[in-house]
């Protein structure tokens, strides 16, 4: 063991633990309660924010995903806070023009955002290098995530040589972004290993419990030099979820990767999040067993929910075992993309279509033409060039970065949006959800318009009456 190497630790239960466990639905009045708690433990940050958060705050919670942000930051004045950031697709699920990376960036961090993971569903170091650029021009830290999987082709050297790029565009640390929970304890220290000589920057590793296999990957990964490893609080941790923060932290106790939280208070915060969860029972779909689906088709768990969801839409759950054979198929004939937001849902529908329609690529998604055009960027490895033309014949893929073909979309959809406009923020939120985001901007307006008109009441009825 080498000297003393206190590890850091990220917290992830205001964010992707209960996206993982609970659709993502918890609200901010179940967070400010405990987040002083939390803000006293010690993390090396808190991740609040990006991922599948945005859209839920506005489609199901009623929430503005600025506002929640704010709130935030005002009690988590020494921890460092965190988001997930799909590159060219911030949050949402396309790519967007270079203007509005920019803005977001800028309005992200001027929020209260100091640290940006930044991933491509492909890994195409082009989709992830504006926001790289725009995150150190606002003097945040740029995080790059390397989405792990497997594959003949995604090799060490293909990591190495991501990371690599990744560095000369100015990442300040890597992420190893393990979102299926695949990564074994063995391949974690090789991996970790050769990043920090190879590569020299600091490396993260997130993952889930889906495998079982998250605690000791983690383990093996810091023996190897890992500077941060991500958990969530251990009533919100395992399943598709991360590893317990407490079991890592007990773990590492006394020995010179000493995490220095203490547990104690972890348990304070695990009591609160006890209670608070029993409010999400309706979204609440893990049992916290260990899904070998993921080791044999990596297949995240996700997925897998939506399979479920999809299937009994139309009274096919008995395929599901049909699906999970189809999945690895489809990602091989579209050159073995990491199964992660967008892509994940990309090769997941298309399983799904293959199986029930009893033809492969029969029918086909908008966004799988999309994907076949190029539109999503540079597949890792080759496409299966018969499958690509039944879906977009003899049209020829486009090999730029797809932003470069997209017009600046901020001056242009001002006009749409004027209107219920309160703060420059609202331009992005209908810029990447116009179709749920004007509706929910429209509604807040109506009630500051009745704010404002109940205070004026309230202030012409306490006026005192004076005799003439």
């Amino acid at each position: 063991m080498d000297k003393n190497r206190r590890v850091g630790v990220t917290d992830t239960t205001l964010r992707d633990a209960h996206q993982s466990l609970l659709a993502t639905r918890m609200k901010i009045e179940h967070m400010l309660p405990i987040a002083e708690q939390i803000e006293e433990i010690g993390f090396h940050s808190a991740e609040v924010w990006g991922g599948a958060t945005f859209d839920t705050c506005m489609r199901f919670l009623d929430e503005d995903p600025w506002a929640r942000l704010r709130a935030l930051k005002k009690v988590f004045k020494k921890t460092p806070l965190q988001m997930l950031l799909r590159g060219q697709n911030l949050v949402g699920y396309k790519h967007y023009a270079d203007d509005v990376v920019d803005e977001f960036v800028k309005r992200a961090i001027g929020n209260g955002i100091n640290i940006l993971r930044i991933f491509d569903a492909l890994n195409d170091t082009r989709n992830m290098e504006r926001a790289c650029k725009a995150t150190i021009a606002e003097g945040g830290h740029a995080q790059l995530a390397l989405s792990y999987t497997i594959s003949d082709l995604h090799d060490l050297n293909y990591y190495l040589k991501k990371a690599e790029e990744f560095k000369q565009i100015g990442a300040h640390s890597i992420c190893i972004k393990d979102m299926a929970g695949i990564l074994s304890p063995y391949g974690a220290y090789e991996l970790v290993s050769e990043l920090k000589e190879k590569i020299g920057l600091p490396v993260q590793l997130h993952s889930h419990y889906t495998s079982g296999m998250a605690s000791m990957m983690y383990l093996k990964a810091v023996e190897a030099g890992l500077d941060v490893f991500d958990t969530a609080i251990s009533t919100m941790a395992l399943g598709s979820s991360q590893p317990a923060t407490e079991t890592m932290v007990a773990s590492l106790q006394g020995t010179p990767y000493d995490t220095g939280l203490a547990l104690d208070k972890l348990s304070l915060i695990a009591e609160y999040f006890k209670k608070a969860r029993k409010d999400y029972k309706e979204f609440d779909i893990s049992d916290s067993t260990v899904d070998v689906n993921v080791l044999l088709y990596q297949i995240p768990g996700g997925m897998i929910s939506n399979f479920i969801t999809q299937l009994s839409q139309q009274n096919a759950l008995d395929r599901l075992p049909e699906v999970f054979v189809e999945v690895p198929k489809v990602r091989e004939d579209f050159g073995y993309p990491p199964l992660v937001t967008p892509s994940s849902q990309i090769v997941g529908t298309q399983a799904v279509l293959n199986v029930l329609s009893g033809e492969r690529y029969k029918s086909v998604t908008n966004e799988v033409k999309a994907y076949m055009k190029g539109q999503y960027g540079a597949p890792p490895g080759k496409v299966n060039e018969e499958v690509r033309k039944k879906i977009i014949g003899d049209e020829t893929p486009i090999t730029v970065r797809p932003a470069d073909l997209l017009e600046p979309q901020l001056e242009s959809s001002k006009a749409e949006i004027a209107h219920v406009m309160q703060k420059p923020e609202d331009l992005l939120s209908y810029i990447m959800f116009p179709q749920f985001a004007k509706g929910f901007l429209e509604k807040q307006l109506e009630k500051k318009a009745k704010l404002d008109l109940s205070c004026i009441s309230i202030g012409e009825s306490n006026k005192v009456q004076y005799p003439l």
